[in-house]
């Protein structure tokens, strides 16, 4: 391998890594929180289409 392959790997794994890591540090520090309420109207239609026998094909 030439130099100039050499330092494009270790370019590129320096970008990949990195990036990793620091999107887990991001993560670890900013946690997504989730909504904990969710819309009752949402929810009334979730229970009524469970309600619901499952639609079928007849083919």
């Amino acid at each position: 391998m030439s130099a100039t392959a050499i330092v494009m790997l270790l370019v590129s794994i320096i970008i990949v890594w990195g990036g990793l890591i620091a999107s887990i540090i991001f993560l670890r520090l900013r946690p997504e929180v989730e909504d904990l309420y969710e819309n009752p109207d949402l929810v009334r239609e979730d229970e009524e289409r469970a309600a619901q026998p499952h639609p079928f094909r007849d083919t």
